[in-house]
């Protein structure tokens, strides 16, 4: 838990999720005994703090309680997180081929209306089928890239570079849409 700052007090203890009030207390004596800043051999003032801290949470039962939701919570978000990366592969292609479907509108755009050859976000995600959230992830990545640019009114249009990489990339990305519409 201590990937956003929270800290995690049952590892700062060393007990289990499960561990019963008596255990706690009987740990805490312990640690707080090993990390007191008047213990001359291993005293250590910020450890002892930590295990104060968790002891005053876990052996309250309330506070305990809600510690556990948003203890539990943060676990399984951090699983969800975990179980994600195992479609990384999968999350790649369909990252590579959402920027190549980006780039064909911009393209599209350009060639067809050469005046105004700019979209916004919120058109490239009516005509790509992206919400949003997905699609900056995207534009972040081909602004870095120089294969699009963003003006001040966060209006997109293709770069050169960008025609040249999609010219370059177009049997790619025609392959794996056949490949998709197959599925």
């Amino acid at each position: 838990m201590s990937d956003n700052g929270k800290k995690d007090y049952y590892e700062v203890l060393q007990v289990s999720v499960n561990a019963e009030p008596d255990t706690i207390h009987r740990i805490y004596r312990l640690l707080a005994q090993r990390f007191h800043p008047d213990n001359a051999e291993t005293g250590n003032a910020d450890r002892f703090h930590q295990v104060h801290e968790a002891y005053t949470v876990l052996s309250n039962p309330e506070s305990r309680a809600r510690y556990d939701v948003t203890y539990h919570k943060q676990k399984q978000d951090r699983w969800r997180f975990i179980e994600s990366g195992a479609n990384s592969e999968n999350d790649f292609e369909l990252e590579q081929l959402g920027r190549l479907t980006l780039l064909e509108a911009l393209y599209t755009r350009r060639r067809m209306e050469p005046e105004t050859p700019t979209l916004l976000s919120s058109d490239l995600e009516s005509l790509t089928g992206r919400p949003r959230e997905h699609l900056a992830f995207t534009i972040w990545y081909l602004v870095q890239k120089k294969l699009i640019s963003k003006d001040d009114q966060s209006r997109l249009q293709i770069s050169a570079e960008g025609v040249e990489y999609l010219e370059e990339n177009y049997r790619v990305n025609q392959k794996q849409r056949r490949l998709k519409a197959a599925e």
